[in-house]
């Protein structure tokens, strides 16, 4: 008997598993190849990580800036994270850390111009990969999915909610 090598989450899955544990792989192996295809891409054409994109885009729609705190809490990444992210995108003159007008203690970071120019272009050809990644797809079957997703991501926030 030769063992079967699993190439995704979603290949553990054998008919006998609960219909939820097949959903959940099959939405993790979605998840991860999308975001492997994603992180290749931008290592590719732009040089840059996924994480690093994650920070640029936070700070995109905040252009007066973020403090660290709050570009950790944004991106659900420890403060180490945003500093070690945002010591390198300074380094490469993306972004600038300011005094924070209204807390003399806190510094906020901000895009500069050549960092708003590079995340553009990047966000641009980042928005062709995931329209393309879900192409597949109808309009309808892409809303049904989203509406069926936000009702589960509900529930689970009230299960969260629940058990604290």
């Amino acid at each position: 008997m030769t063992a079967r090598r699993a190439t995704d989450a979603e290949t553990r899955v054998d008919r006998g598993d609960h219909g939820a544990i097949r959903l959940w792989l099959r939405m993790l192996a979605t998840n991860r190849l999308v975001e492997t295809r994603t992180r290749r891409l931008l290592q590719e054409r732009y040089a840059t990580t996924l994480p690093r994109f994650d920070l640029m885009a936070q700070l995109e729609r905040v252009p007066q800036g973020l403090k660290m705190g709050e570009l950790s809490k944004r991106m659900m990444v420890t403060g180490g994270n945003v500093t070690g992210i945002t010591d390198l995108l300074e380094r490469e003159g993306l972004v600038e850390r300011i005094a924070d007008a209204k807390d003399r203690r806190a510094t906020l970071v901000r895009l500069t111009p050549a960092g708003r120019r590079s995340f553009a272009a990047m966000a641009a050809e980042h928005e062709r990969w995931i329209i393309d990644s879900f192409r597949e797809l109808t309009g309808r079957e892409m809303a049904t999915m989203a509406g069926l997703l936000a009702r589960l991501k509900t529930h689970v926030r009230s299960l969260e909610e629940r058990d604290s």
